[in-house]
């Protein structure tokens, strides 16, 4: 497994996100962008969504297609990444399209992008390295796991489409649940 190289990149509003102890976190929830690239991803992170504190959403680490790791958010400090859960968990995000631009289009809800080969092994190192550092850290899940509420389609009001379906169906789960320690979280 080669080295990590975790480049330290803080959003500008991180000291406005609440505090709290790395023994609080025992999930690590996989997302992915739904965007084009990480130039994208950062833009829309660095948004504020929660006027009242100054901070919006985002993950804590998130990996590119090559390989290459950026951390946003220190572990201490709750991102802003899934409903509800916020508070036990770190959002790990992969940079993929999922089903941009047409997130909630009912004819186009078929996520169809492969994650790469560096960007697997880069997560497998990533948790392997908090799983050691993080004894607390027991439960692995996807975003959809976590948020299964529904939107009206974009193209079509009478119908519903899930607001959030990644990482998707192209995520090697068993793959990775295969060379971790960590157990799949199934029911809230």
């Amino acid at each position: 497994m080669s080295e990590l190289n975790i480049v330290e990149n803080y959003l500008p509003y991180v000291s406005s996100l609440e505090h709290r102890s790395l023994e609080a976190i025992d999930l690590v929830v996989i997302h992915c962008t739904e965007l084009p690239d990480l130039a994208s991803a950062r833009n829309y992170g660095q948004s504020i969504h929660y006027p009242e504190s100054g901070t919006g959403n985002s993950g804590h680490y998130y990996i590119e297609r090559t390989g290459r790791i950026e951390q946003w958010v220190p572990r201490r400090r709750v991102a802003h990444h899934v409903r509800g859960h916020n508070e036990r968990s770190l959002g790990i995000e992969l940079d993929n399209t999922g089903r941009f631009p047409d997130w909630f289009d009912s004819r186009k809800q078929i996520m169809t992008e492969a994650y790469t080969l560096p960007q697997i092994n880069k997560l497998l190192g990533l948790l392997l390295s908090l799983c050691t550092e993080m004894p607390n850290l027991n439960w692995i899940c996807g975003h959809e796991s976590l948020d299964t509420s529904k939107v009206q389609a974009s193209d079509n009001p009478n119908l519903l489409v899930h607001r959030k379906k990644d990482p998707g169906p192209m995520f090697p789960w068993m793959d990775l649940l295969h060379n971790i320690p960590l157990e799949l979280l199934v029911n809230k």
